[in-house]
């Protein structure tokens, strides 16, 4: 979960790329995790560290 909030936060990458990136088929799958995991939406979380 660490390297998918540094990337996040350390790169300007869309959420579908991260999430292909860190191996998931879906971009979906990807937000659903993370959601579930921080309580937040991939695009609140970066939002948030602004």
């Amino acid at each position: 979960m660490e390297k998918d909030k540094e990337k996040l936060i350390g790169t300007d990458l869309a959420v579908a790329e991260i999430a292909y990136e860190l191996g998931f088929e879906h971009p979906q799958s990807f937000s659903r995790m993370f959601r579930l995991r921080t309580g937040l939406s991939p695009l609140e979380f970066r939002g948030s560290c602004e």
